[in-house]
C-alpha cells in the first residue's frame, strides 16, 4: 500500500512540474489598423494552385483583386461588391472563369474575417515573431488573421483548407476609413454564387 502511494505521488510530482514548464500561451492586444481603404501585393497559395495580385479593401463587403499570376488568370478582375461577384478582363466583363472559382470562394473567406474584426476597438490574438495571430472560425473553417505592429493585415491562412495568404506593400488608399455600417453577410454572398452558377449552366 506504501509504494502504491509512494507511486501515486511520484506521478502527481512529475505531472505538476511538466505543467509548469510548458509555456503559457499570452493574449496580447494591439491597435486595430483593419478598419480602412487599403491595396496591398498578395501572394495566394491554395492546395497547389499559387496566385499573385493586387488586392484592394474599399469598404466593407467591397473588395477586389486582380490577378498577375499564373498565366490563367494573369489580367483577370474580381470585384465583389453588396453581395455579387464581377469578373473582367481589360476592361470586358465575363462570367468568373472555372480556374478563378476556388480563389474566389477563399477571398470571400478573407473578406468576412477582415470586415468582422475591422468593427472591433482593438485585435487580439496570440504574439508570434512581432506579429498578432488573431483566430477565428467562418462557415468555411477556422482562420488566423496574422497583423503586424501597426495593426495592418499581413497575412491570412486556413490551414484546413491549404490555404495561404500573405500581404507587402500595404498602403492606405488616401487614408480613407472604410464603411461598417452595412456588412455583407456570407449568406447574402452564397445565395449570389448559386445563382450565378445555375445561370452558366443555363448559358452552357
Amino acid at each position: 500500500m506504501k509504494r502504491l502511494l509512494t507511486f501515486t505521488l511520484t506521478m502527481l510530482t512529475l505531472l505538476c512540474l511538466t505543467a509548469c514548464s510548458m509555456p503559457l500561451k499570452s493574449v496580447t492586444s494591439r491597435k486595430n489598423g483593419l478598419n480602412c481603404a487599403f491595396q496591398a501585393k498578395a501572394n495566394i497559395t491554395l492546395d497547389k494552385l499559387q496566385a499573385e495580385g493586387t488586392v484592394k479593401r474599399l469598404g466593407t463587403g467591397v473588395w477586389e483583386i486582380e490577378f498577375s499570376a499564373p498565366d490563367s488568370l494573369s489580367g483577370v478582375k474580381l470585384e465583389f461588391s453588396e453581395g455579387n461577384t464581377k469578373a473582367s478582363y481589360k476592361g470586358l466583363s465575363f462570367s468568373v472563369p472555372q480556374s478563378a472559382v476556388p480563389v474566389k470562394a477563399m477571398l470571400l473567406n478573407l473578406m468576412k474575417a477582415v470586415d468582422e474584426n475591422a468593427a472591433n476597438e482593438e485585435l487580439k490574438g496570440d504574439e508570434k515573431d512581432d506579429l498578432l495571430e488573431v483566430s477565428g472560425k467562418l462557415e468555411g473553417g477556422e482562420y488566423i488573421l496574422i497583423i503586424d505592429k501597426e495593426g495592418k493585415l499581413s497575412g491570412f491562412e486556413m490551414p484546413n483548407n491549404s490555404l495561404k495568404m500573405t500581404f507587402t506593400e500595404l498602403t492606405v488608399i488616401n487614408g480613407e476609413t472604410a464603411d461598417t455600417t452595412q456588412p455583407v453577410t456570407t449568406e447574402q454572398a452564397a445565395v449570389t454564387e448559386t445563382a450565378s452558377v445555375t445561370t452558366t449552366d443555363k448559358a452552357a
